[in-house]
């Protein structure tokens, strides 16, 4: 086969040169899967087309804000409207306080927000301020839950980490690692002894509003709920991580969808959704513990494209049209592609999970229910390896790891559902029948 110099073989073949491992976000690489990753340059709807004139139904979605699907037209006219005035001016302007008014809006537990460019400056903040709150230094996050790339919390994460089977956080200093305990996802008793023994000096427990950085796990029934009822009877604070969830999963995101449970974070942490594809992301909480960063409090953090016009007129545009109706869809066609695929795994005979929270969704190759980060990593990954190429080639476009969630869009047609179902009936014979 000729190689193309220009198409996703020669582009990834040029950027290995200048980019380490080619790609500027580890997952992208296909290491887990094989092969050469694509190279994207066009998204429309609810499908994605490469550089070699390859069409995709796009169950990527940038890992989520695409809940709308691409290029919104709406979401477009406002940001070239926006951004023919500047793209940033280093100072406030009217967007981001639209936006925080449309978040503060949405999720009735926050007071006040802080954007900055990233999730993982999101968590970092959301962590300092919990340490400077409390006077206290212990973390406590769970195996398998991905909060960022810092140091402080890149201690048996998910996603990229398990896919590339990383130890645990190359380049993290002792000094960084100590104040952070690991607990077992889903571990009641390990939870309650942690608190019992070390309760005093516990800052905050960060944990996703449901995890999908090992595949989504979501929490059992009460454990959210446990790690509020521990945290505010200790006097530590509770981050619940909302990047992924927020406004994916509702229109205030997972906490409001379970706010009958009855228990509340101090701290949460936005982004993917709330940026509309844009780099931007938010903590967000109660004023007296928001009010302990700079300018107002002595918590320094600082981002010099914090909030900029382009990316929160993208986040509040996409915001203002995830309404009742456009979950309602979301929701449908979630349940329409997991079953179907599910059903196509199952007439292969191969053994799998089909796992959701919500409308995020994963399927993990195992026998058995995975309710925690051991339970992930045990699983048949070449399986997945082999579905996943089998997918690629029916022009289904799916997140090239096992230990991902899946995401659908507002674009997504009848017919599109057809088409990843029928793929998926080939792929499946194909995994188990190379």
């Amino acid at each position: 086969m000729e190689q193309n110099i220009d198409g996703s073989i020669g582009w990834h073949s040029r950027a290995k040169a200048v980019i380490p491992g080619g790609v500027s976000s580890p997952v992208r690489a296909f290491s887990a899967v094989g092969g050469n990753p694509r190279y994207m340059v066009r998204g429309a709807g609810s499908r994605v087309f490469d550089v070699d004139g390859n069409e995709y139904i796009d169950l990527v979605g940038s890992w989520g804000p695409m809940i709308l699907g691409h290029a919104h037209p709406e979401v477009v006219r406002q940001v070239i409207e926006v951004a023919s005035n500047s793209s940033s001016f280093g100072a406030p302007s009217p967007h981001e306080v639209e936006l925080a008014e449309e978040i503060i809006h949405r999720v009735s537990a926050v007071e006040k927000v802080r954007f900055v460019s990233s999730g993982t400056e999101a968590v970092m903040t959301a962590v300092r301020l919990a340490r400077a709150a409390t006077g206290r230094d212990l973390i406590v996050k769970f195996a398998g839950c991905y909060h960022g790339h810092s140091d402080a919390l890149l201690v048996q994460a998910g996603s990229g980490v398990i896919t590339l089977g990383l130890p645990n956080s190359p380049g993290v200093t002792v000094g960084q690692a100590q104040d952070t305990v690991v607990l077992p996802y889903n571990d009641v008793a390990s939870l309650e002894a942690l608190f019992t023994e070390r309760g005093s000096k516990i800052a905050a427990v960060i944990t996703e509003a449901t995890p999908a950085n090992m595949g989504v796990v979501p929490p059992l029934p009460g454990f959210n709920k446990l790690i509020a009822d521990l945290c505010h009877k200790s006097g530590a604070l509770f981050i619940l991580d909302e990047v992924m969830t927020g406004f994916r999963i509702s229109v205030g995101g997972w906490w409001e969808s379970v706010r009958q449970e009855n228990w509340i974070p101090d701290l949460f942490t936005f982004g993917k959704v709330i940026g509309g594809g844009y780099p931007l992301a938010a903590v967000a909480g109660k004023a007296e513990i928001m009010d302990l960063l700079a300018p107002l409090g002595s918590v320094y953090q600082a981002g010099t494209l914090s909030g900029n016009p382009v990316a929160t007129t993208a986040g509040l545009a996409t915001l203002k049209l995830c309404d009742k109706a456009l979950y309602d869809k979301v929701n449908l066609r979630a349940q329409q592609v997991g079953a179907g695929i599910s059903q196509a795994l199952g007439e292969a005979g191969i053994s799998h999970q089909y796992q959701f929270a919500g409308n995020l969704f994963s399927f993990f190759f195992t026998a058995e229910p995975v309710r925690s980060y051991e339970d992930a990593k045990d699983q048949d990954t070449k399986i997945f390896a082999k579905f996943f190429h089998s997918m690629l080639k029916s022009g289904v476009s799916l997140p090239p790891s096992a230990f991902e969630a899946w995401f659908v869009n507002g674009a997504m047609t009848d017919l599109d559902v057809e088409q990843i179902i029928s793929a998926a009936k080939i792929s499946a014979e194909f995994a188990l029948n190379p």
